[in-house]
């Protein structure tokens, strides 16, 4: 059969035709690699051969349009666009879309040796399964190709699946959102949030407000390097878009069952209008656009009646540019410090009656969503929206960790869950050293494969209320396309699984082999992605022997990993690795895997500190935060000092909280230096400990206090190194927090982050 399968293909056109009688008896089975994994899906035993005399059978105008798409993709491969008909009774892909509303995006999709069937619940659900369809081709060239057969039943767990993405900060042309909104839905999500007015850049046309356009689209210079180093380009900076490119924009995201979802901050990140319309402030100016990050005092002033006939003649001209449902209003990180000494907003709360300047926060968002209400619209916001009282008909993004979330769906509002430790994709994705500048944290593709968008404190009915979840892309450090789509992708493909498939089929382990696959066709769609998942990886555990020892693995297939201990680059020669690698010496571990003769990604590259505490037992008094947890309190003592850029998942993060450890030696003895290493950076609210001492005991009862410092003045990583005369067994670290960050400081009025790691013993 494989035989006469050639001659086909050697036959052209007419010879294809010729053997369509007998060409799918005993077919090769192909791999099924779909990502987002289907609900369902049975293997079958034939095949579909795909051949340039087969039909597209679709009837109405969306089957069409889903057609047109599937061609795009399959010209890619084969060199032809298949025909698309209104009738067909063999060798077709027919499209069907019925109207069942009670799940709109879900569809069936049966492949068998006769054709291909798909029947949507909706549009939406033809297209969806179109891109399974798509995923079922072979990611290599061909005349032909043959489809595995599959039974698919398939619908997404949640209703939102959303992707942000910020032209605030850096400016990104309309084309490049075509293929942002496009990837999107590849990996079926269906929202694009897209974030259209910032301190450093207002960005879409508004007609009635000409200087939006003229003033405040631009800058005069962008940050260059680490927020710390507070150096500028001195490159003038701008773009914005009009309004025919944005309507240009929604209508593609349509044809792709895409909502786009535009966010107009309000009250704070306003600086931008501010400086086209200073009247809009509390001081009246002068301002200027944004040049560095964080966050800035000056924000729409609340008091003022202008301010609030502003945003709705804004507004006015958005809103008949995006249909959806809802319109962002941003609601986050707004300073009150111009509001507690502004008359006008003073004036503002004795006259509704507002007990602080939080409350008149939810007074200005309750006043825009009423606007928005009588236009038949509804907000969403971030989890500040929550402050001096919600929004009546408000749904909450819940970004500071999860507590916003619970609260909004405690008090049965929709939420859509977007925490930064597992949904920020600003943040390093790679432990590598030699990663491009990002703003800061770590949280690779396993960690966003790992989220539960339902918090386990909801009970069962207020679980109904989240609705899904949402990615974002800040791009202070994100200047250019190729950068954007490395931050991205695969973590977008990782949590659209997360979001679609039912949460008991979900397997990291399946999914990177399915990505194997996948990452194909990101090739195929000219994707800058990410390869740190088939990396080699070290994980770093207690060898039971008090001690540690690195495991090195790599997903890549066939890869040969080698390393070496003497901090030479590891070569084909090196040692290869045949099992865990024992740790008995400070030194470098570096380790690289082979791709046949040429190496692959990023080596592993780890510097061990030996010391007497190295893989010890510890004892923390309280856990770190959620969002900045090693995940065990081994990691205080595995050798590994944490890096400035704290993207390597060893700090344990403290906010607002003090630290205690405790390590236990094996025995009562000498000890001639205590040390460890806390992170000073101010604007990332990442604050110095106010004291850090150290005591010893023998037993575990009774300490005395052996060392003390309260001066960390270095930016960057601080490393307290005491000399002391001292024996014990047991060895306390107290750390206490600096406490709330004080005004002028980033984030001002917020509990300061606590950043210590590893504790050592000498």
């Amino acid at each position: 059969m494989k035989k006469l399968f050639y001659l086909c293909l050697l036959g052209g056109a007419a010879a294809l035709g010729s053997c369509s009688g007998s060409r799918h008896a005993d077919a090769p089975k192909g791999k099924v690699s779909i990502i987002p994994m289907p609900a369902s899906i049975t293997e079958k035993q034939d095949s579909f051969l795909l051949d340039k005399h087969t039909v597209i059978v679709a009837t109405g105008e969306a089957e069409r349009k889903t057609a047109a798409l599937f061609n795009a993709w399959l010209k890619e491969l084969t060199g032809y666009e298949l025909d698309i008909k209104e009738q067909g009774d063999r060798n077709t892909i027919t499209l069907h879309t019925g109207n069942d509303t009670t799940n709109a995006e879900g569809y069936t999709l049966n492949v068998d040796n006769k054709g291909v069937v798909i029947n949507g619940n909706s549009g939406a659900g033809t297209f969806y399964g179109i891109q399974s369809l798509i995923q079922l081709l072979p990611v290599q060239k061909a005349d032909a190709m043959y489809i595995p057969g599959v039974s698919i039943t398939d619908a997404p767990r949640f209703a939102y699946r959303g992707l942000h993405l910020d032209v605030g900060r850096h400016f990104f042309p309309v084309e490049f959102i075509k293929k942002y909104i496009d990837l999107l839905a590849m990996h079926k999500y269906n929202t694009f949030h897209w974030h259209l007015t910032e301190d450093q850049g207002w960005r879409i046309e508004i007609k009635k407000y000409p200087r939006l356009q003229e003033v405040a689209s631009k800058r005069k210079e962008t940050m260059a390097g680490r927020y710390a180093d507070n150096k500028f380009d001195g490159k003038p900076y701008g773009g914005f878009y009009t309004q025919e490119q944005v309507k240009e924009v929604v209508k593609y995201a349509t044809d792709h069952f895409v909502t786009v979802i535009p966010e107009i901050e309000m009250p704070g990140h306003a600086l931008a209008a501010l400086t086209a319309y200073p009247n809009l402030g509390c001081t009246g100016g002068p301002y200027e656009v944004g040049t560095r990050w964080g966050v800035y005092d000056d924000v729409f002033c609340a008091g003022n009646d202008s301010v609030f006939a502003f945003l709705q003649d804004v507004l006015d001209e958005v809103l008949p540019l995006f249909p959806s449902k809802y319109i962002h209003i941003g609601g986050d990180e707004c300073p009150k410090v111009r509001w507690e000494k502004c008359p006008k907003c003073q004036a503002r709360m004795k006259q509704e009656g507002l007990k602080d300047a939080h409350a008149l926060q939810s007074y200005f968002i309750q006043r825009m969503e009423k606007y928005l209400n009588s236009k038949g619209r509804q907000i969403i916001g971030w989890d500040e929206i929550l402050e001096g009282g919600l929004a009546p008909n408000a749904t909450v993004m819940s970004w500071r960790g999860i507590e916003g979330g619970i609260a909004a769906a405690r008090q049965h509002h929709d939420v859509i869950m977007t925490p930064g430790s597992f949904c920020y994709f600003d943040h390093y994705q790679s432990q590598g050293h030699n990663e491009p500048l990002a703003i800061g944290g770590y949280t690779p593709v396993s960690k966003v494969y790992s989220y539960e968008p339902i918090p386990t404190e909801l009970t069962k009915e207020e679980a109904k209320y989240i609705k899904g979840a949402q990615a974002n892309l800040w791009t202070e450090y994100i200047a250019n396309t190729d950068y954007l789509e490395y931050m991205v992708y695969p973590r977008a493909a990782a949590l659209a699984e997360v979001l679609w498939s039912p949460a008991d089929k979900r397997n990291y382990d399946n999914f990177v082999d399915r990505l194997k696959v996948h990452v194909k066709r990101l090739d195929q769609k000219k994707v800058n992605y990410a390869k740190h998942v088939f990396e080699v990886t070290g994980a770093v555990t207690d060898n039971k022997k008090g001690g540690v020892e690195v495991k090195l693995d790599s997903k890549l297939d066939g890869g040969k990993i080698v390393y070496t201990l003497d901090s030479t680059a590891p070569s084909l020669q090196s040692q290869a690795y045949s099992g865990p690698v024992q740790i008995q010496r400070s030194g470098t571990l570096r380790a690289q895997v082979f791709d046949g003769d040429k190496p692959f990604g990023n080596e592993y590259n780890q510097h061990f500190l030996f010391h007497k505490g190295l893989g010890k037992k510890v004892t923390l008094a309280s856990p770190p935060g959620k969002e900045y947890d090693p995940g065990s309190s081994f990691a205080l003592v595995n050798g590994i000092e944490g890096i400035a850029s704290y993207n390597d998942g060893q700090w344990f993060g403290y906010n607002g909280k003090n630290m205690e450890a405790i390590v236990e030696l094996d025995s009562i003895q000498d000890i001639r230096m205590v040390g460890l290493n806390t992170l000073n950076l101010r604007a990332n609210w990442v604050y110095p400990p106010k004291q850090v001492t150290f005591s010893v005991s023998d037993d575990g009862k009774t300490y005395k206090e052996i060392y003390k410092q309260t001066a960390f003045n270095q930016t960057g990583i601080n490393q307290v190194r005491g000399k002391v005369e001292a024996r014990g067994r047991f060895v306390k670290l107290s750390a206490t927090n600096f406490g709330t960050i004080p005004a002028g400081g980033e984030g001002a009025g917020n509990p300061a982050w606590l950043f210590v790691d590893e504790m050592i013993i000498q």
